[in-house]
């Protein structure tokens, strides 16, 4: 079979495709098939050894996939041959087919397709676990997503408008926030190129004081970097500030203005919720797929690529020029 490998840390342009050994399923173990593999920002990181985890290498980078089970080991009751399946993998995913556990699978709904299957779990799953869990986003409340055209962050705005929240999508450009806006937020603010001067950074707050009607509740920060400070500034009392990544850089948070606000900065680490809290991940899990049965969320999928081109599947994400979520179709 093929794979997309990371054979030494390095950039996306370092990967190479190879003909490798097919995985065989051993006992407790499933083979997928993999149709569709979601793209994300930790793939960018993995591969040069900058991601929370580092596998052994030689190894395939994608995280989610969506595929067919095609070979049941011993033990595996779950599951059979033929099943369409949603899997959350960590790495390994850029590959025709990979070796699974049926706790790390997902039952497709039939009406899924495989790109929209590939690019759900991750980014609903981190967006729901953030809004849900972390922040406990009330109804009425007023939430600024960062990064509000992104995967995570349009899944934070579709979220965000089930959960009964006003949303205020930030975003670099008036086409991405029009994009998210078209995905319910109910108002948008263009911010300028990172890094921010001090009279960038005092107007990027009072643009969203002003769209805002004078605060939010709770921030989500896909983003990072200068953006995490005037969006702080705007907290209202007791507010919550979602950490969710930092593709512009780790920020430096002046923490007197978290005494000034009695706020909360709150980390967001979604795949050590899933691993920590199972049971909980499943149930909430039960609900996305709810709320995609009912249509108030779908993936906003704007570039398939074949396998062989991954690599620049992840450029483009690393770059920014993909709207939503970038897919492998395999």
């Amino acid at each position: 079979m093929k794979a997309l490998l990371s054979k030494l840390p390095g950039p996306p342009e370092a990967l190479v495709l190879e003909d490798v050994a097919a995985p065989v399923a051993g006992a407790g173990e499933v083979v997928l098939d993999v149709r569709a593999v979601g793209v994300n920002f930790p793939d960018s990181l993995i591969i040069e050894d900058k991601y929370q985890f580092r596998p052994t290498r030689p190894f395939a980078p994608g995280g989610e996939v969506a595929g067919m089970v095609a070979e049941v080991g011993a033990g595996v009751t779950a599951l059979k041959v033929g099943d369409r399946v949603i899997a959350s993998v960590g790495w390994g995913g850029m590959a025709e087919r990979v070796v699974v556990t049926p706790a790390q699978c997902i039952a497709m709904p039939d009406a899924m397709p495989f790109d929209e299957a590939a690019a759900f779990i991750m980014t609903y799953g981190t967006s729901h676990y953030a809004l849900r869990n972390r922040a406990v986003l009330k109804p009425g409340e007023k939430l600024l997503v960062l990064g509000a055209a992104g995967g995570v962050g349009l899944a934070a705005v579709e979220l965000g408008k089930a959960m009964g929240a006003t949303v205020i999508a930030a975003a670099s450009t008036p086409e991405k926030v029009a994009l998210a806006v078209a995905k319910g937020a109910d108002v948008g603010v263009v911010y300028p190129v990172n890094p921010l001067d001090k009279d960038a950074s005092r107007k990027l707050a009072e643009d969203i004081k002003t769209a805002s009607g004078g605060g939010v509740d709770v921030v989500y920060d896909a983003v990072g970097g200068d953006y995490a400070e005037p969006a702080l500034r705007t907290l209202n009392w007791e507010g919550r500030f979602l950490v969710i990544g930092f593709p512009a850089g780790i920020p430096k948070i002046p923490l007197n203005l978290t005494l000034l606000k009695s706020c909360q900065i709150v980390g967001v680490f979604w795949g050590a919720f899933v691993q920590r809290e199972p049971a909980t991940h499943a149930s909430y899990v039960r609900e996305l797929l709810d709320l995609y049965a009912s249509g108030h969320i779908k993936p906003h999928v704007s570039a398939r690529y074949p396998l062989a081109q991954g690599a620049q599947a992840i450029r483009d994400l690393m770059e920014r020029r993909a709207t939503g979520k970038i897919v492998i179709e395999i």
